[in-house]
């Protein structure tokens, strides 16, 4: 079964080890499970191609599904998006941090698991304390599929991921649980209009508060 790793930011004698050991884990190609704004999420070095295939492998996702990534400062976006379109910079103002993934043209040279071919990368600000100071302290950012078998529920804490697919990860980071709720909204914004691909925790009609949507 996977190791528990207990993060507390409170204490940072034990918050500096815990992150240099989640960091070596993510070095050796390892995929980490840990709390995000929604639920937990399986996380991994998106520029680490055996990484990525592992979480796929985990899965068992399609091959034609691409990976989001969390970032904690829309400055990362530089080394990931090609383009930053200004209805994206609008979308960003108003509901970052917060669940809503936003697909932007990616930058060429990721792997091709990551973009599953599509040439776009979606990417969130997560509005979870615990998620942001982890991805601030790895200074990365990482993927975050949810934890589960594709098409099963989601998993909001390290127990129930561990018992889900603790056999097949490296390292379950508890940070307590999860908000749960509903899923990130995923909107591309390589489309003027913005496309709506999933609605979930931002509805439709927020997103056309601030500008139309298809």
């Amino acid at each position: 079964m996977a190791n528990f790793l207990q993060v507390d930011f409170e204490k940072p004698d034990t918050s500096s080890k815990a992150i240099k050991k989640i960091q070596s884990v993510l070095n050796s190609g390892g995929v980490i499970a840990f709390p995000t704004d929604t639920f937990y999420g399986l996380g991994a070095d998106p520029f680490n191609p055996e990484a990525l295939s592992k979480i796929f492998r985990i899965k068992q996702r399609p091959p034609d599904k691409p990976l989001l990534l969390l970032i904690h400062s829309p400055d990362q976006l530089k080394d990931l998006a090609r383009e930053v379109t200004d209805n994206a910079r609008t979308l960003m103002d108003r509901f970052w941090p917060g669940p809503l993934t936003l697909i932007y043209k990616a930058t060429p040279g990721l792997p091709d698991a990551l973009t599953a071919g599509t040439n776009t990368i979606g990417m969130r600000l997560p509005d979870h304390q615990f998620t942001r100071r982890l991805l601030e302290e790895l200074d990365q950012p990482l993927t975050a599929p949810s934890a589960n078998i594709s098409g099963a529920g989601e998993l909001r804490t390290a127990q129930e991921v561990e018992q889900v697919l603790g056999a097949e990860l490296d390292l379950i980071v508890d940070g307590g649980p999860a908000p749960g709720g509903k899923v990130s909204t995923v909107l591309d914004t390589t489309t003027n209009p913005p496309t709506l691909i999933r609605e979930g925790a931002v509805s439709r009609s927020d997103l056309e508060s601030v500008l139309p949507v298809h």
